[in-house]
């Protein structure tokens, strides 16, 4: 029984210099070593991915909103609904066309304000979201790492993916704020509720 406990004892000793050990080497290497770790997806498909859903979801809440409603605006000095969809698809087109993947694209002077017509509208977000797509998908993965200076000491290309996607998302929130507002029930949101009574009938 005694040599048992001091087989228990040695080995805990053993364990505690082992730990102890490792987090010296901690130490040393510094609080906020490098991660090396590799990543766990693929930024490309994972972008265009994001970018077709948020496509999808931009245009058919664009199409759920009456034509007379797209000059409203929940308050003075906020964009309107015309607005949120140019502003979108003009900073899809404004973007994209830094990565340089596909033929730069002009817009008009104030273009945001440009027509409250919601064909024109919904013709211009189906556009600007099919022109970044294209834009991402000509890129190679090793592209995402190209240095674009210009906007920053570190920054790159997958940089400028990241924003366009991110971008969309923040007005898609608005936008779902407006529809919200005014009654609507956004698209996706309407179906997976047809869904559930379905299943429940």
């Amino acid at each position: 029984m005694r040599k048992r406990k001091v087989s228990v004892f040695l080995l805990a000793l053993g364990l505690a210099a082992g730990n102890f050990a490792a987090r010296a080497a901690g130490a040393q290497a510094g609080a906020n070593p490098v991660d090396k770790t590799p990543p766990s997806y693929d930024m490309k498909p994972q972008s265009l991915e994001d970018l077709d859903d948020m496509h999808k979801k931009f245009a058919s809440l664009a199409e759920a909103f009456p034509a007379d409603q797209f000059s409203w605006r929940p308050a003075p000095g906020v964009r309107s609904v015309a607005e949120i969809c140019l502003h979108v698809a003009g900073e899809n087109f404004r973007y994209a066309s830094v990565l340089e993947t596909v033929p730069a694209r002009e817009l008009p002077k104030d273009y945001e304000r440009s027509t409250t017509d919601k064909a024109k509208i919904v013709d211009q977000l189906n556009q600007s979201f099919d022109y970044a797509r294209a834009a991402i998908d000509k890129m190679a993965n090793i592209d995402f790492k190209r240095p674009m200076p210009k906007f920053g000491p570190e920054a790159n290309a997958g940089d400028m993916v990241y924003i366009i996607v991110m971008h969309t998302h923040e007005h898609l929130g608005q936008m779902i704020a407006y529809a919200r507002i005014k009654g609507i029930v956004p698209p996706w949101t309407a179906a997976a509720q047809m869904s559930q009574k379905k299943s429940q009938d």
